[in-house]
């Protein structure tokens, strides 16, 4: 095999070479099949090779790829930003490359909101334990994922300063509802050890992500976030960069708990993985001092309102809002669930399902000698030898010993495939069950 020059996930490890995709499946060169239970990244929302959005990007593509957002606006990008504007409500739209990127330009603009309306002093920002919003350093720098932040401890910021609500493990040793949204309050305490007028934001994943295998909080959970937030003069900042966009079964996942964010970041699923895309969404609220000021956001990347990815974002909600996609969510992710669950009564280590919609995750007690890393690293490869490709995350209320996976595939998955990835998770949990000498 010759040699590769290119720097893979691990170097050095073989990675099958893919070649094509067609709808929730995707073949490698060697004519290999995988079900893509997870849509990649929790990305490709409406599967592969769908043909409008393809024809979309070939459209824009004979007309322009590509102008510099100081020079030129562009349709695509107007258009794509009034749509966001319907479903969502935010009347702002800034558009980059990649939810990393959508998330640090949330925060800059929860700064200089501040700065804008001559309160300066308002500048850090909070986050949770058991969270992800990135790679770039100031979006690791408000993950509270202890792996992923520690080889860059030294540069990055200290933000997490609030526990999950992590109902199956919690870290205060309460049960919910009695325990008082202990997990909430302790924003409120944190507020005041700090002070209100030392904080810009706080920032949270609706359903925790990488960080947590689709930890999900209770029903009140984010109407008191929000209560704090609001009466401490602190901007909420949500990281929709996973949920958004329909993967939940509402446009945006705090739709769920019937609560606004000040300002949303949005990504993945937006254009369906077929152009890089993202975006933050900015309310009225947090845009006007700055329209009243400098009229200046501060951020900005070359590829930014790029009209390719904004034609493929825009197909791609076009076709979820025409086809009522996200109508039928609902009744998908009731449908896994309950195949899920048999596999919860026939693999004893299976300790728990969650989730939203189709973007469910199922935690682990590991079994043999593994410890939860490795244990959900042995999942996952083994689903590849099964064809089915499964996400990783963390887990545990330390986020390291813990094991999960997720389970997000298209939206528009049909139930013969949904039932298909049934089958081929419960192949590999009976594979990883028998390697390991467990019983169940």
């Amino acid at each position: 095999m010759p040699h590769s020059h290119l720097i893979k996930p691990l170097i050095g490890d073989h990675y099958p070479m893919i070649d094509f995709g067609k709808g929730i499946y995707l073949y490698d060169k060697s004519g290999r099949e995988y079900v893509d239970a997870c849509s990649g990244a929790v990305t490709t929302n409406l599967g592969h090779g769908m043909e409008e959005i393809i024809q979309s990007i070939v459209d824009q593509g004979n007309k322009v790829a590509f102008v510099y957002r100081s020079q030129f606006s562009n349709q695509p990008a107007e258009d794509l930003a009034a749509f966001l504007h319907e479903k969502t409500g935010y009347p702002w739209s800034f558009f980059v490359n990649s939810g990393s990127e959508a998330v640090e330009t949330a925060i800059k603009i929860a700064l200089q909101h501040w700065q804008e309306k001559g309160m300066p002093s308002k500048r850090r920002v909070l986050s949770r334990w058991l969270s992800y919003h990135g790679i770039t350093f100031g979006a690791l720098s408000a993950s509270g994922h202890p792996v992923r932040r520690e080889r860059f401890d030294s540069v990055i910021g200290d933000w997490p300063a609030i526990e999950p609500p992590y109902c199956s493990r919690c870290p205060f040793g309460k049960t919910y509802p009695s325990c008082g949204l202990a997990c909430a309050e302790q924003l409120e305490i944190i507020i005041s050890r700090i002070g209100a007028d030392n904080i810009a934001a706080f920032i949270a994943e609706p359903i925790i992500g990488a960080a947590g295998g689709a930890i999900t909080p209770p029903k009140d959970y984010y109407l008191r976030i929000k209560e704090i937030c609001e009466r401490n003069d602190i901007l909420f900042i949500s990281d929709e960069v996973m949920t958004g966009c329909g993967r939940t079964g509402t446009f945006m996942a705090l739709d769920q708990w019937g609560v606004e964010a000040d300002i949303a970041a949005v990504g993945k699923g937006l254009s369906a993985g077929y152009s890089p895309i993202a975006a933050t969404l900015i309310s009225d609220r947090v845009m006007d001092p700055i329209l009243n000021g400098t009229r200046v956001v501060m951020s900005g990347h070359t590829f930014s309102g790029n009209p390719l990815s904004s034609a493929a974002a825009l197909a791609v909600l076009k076709l979820i809002d025409s086809e009522k996609i996200i109508d039928s969510v609902d009744s998908k992710s009731t449908y896994l669930i309950n195949l899920l669950a048999k596999l919860k009564n026939e693999f004893s280590f299976i300790e728990e399902i969650r989730g939203k919609g189709l973007l469910l995750g199922i935690e682990f007690e590991p079994i043999g000698e593994a410890n939860g890393g490795s244990f959900t690293s042995s999942v996952v490869s083994t689903g590849v030898e099964n064809g089915i490709l499964l996400y990783p995350a963390a887990a545990g209320i330390d986020g390291r010993k813990g094991s999960a996976i997720i389970l997000a595939p298209p939206l528009n998955s049909s139930k013969r495939e949904l039932e298909e990835i049934y089958k081929r998770l419960r192949s590999t949990l009976q594979t990883i069950e028998k390697n390991s000498g467990g019983s169940s």
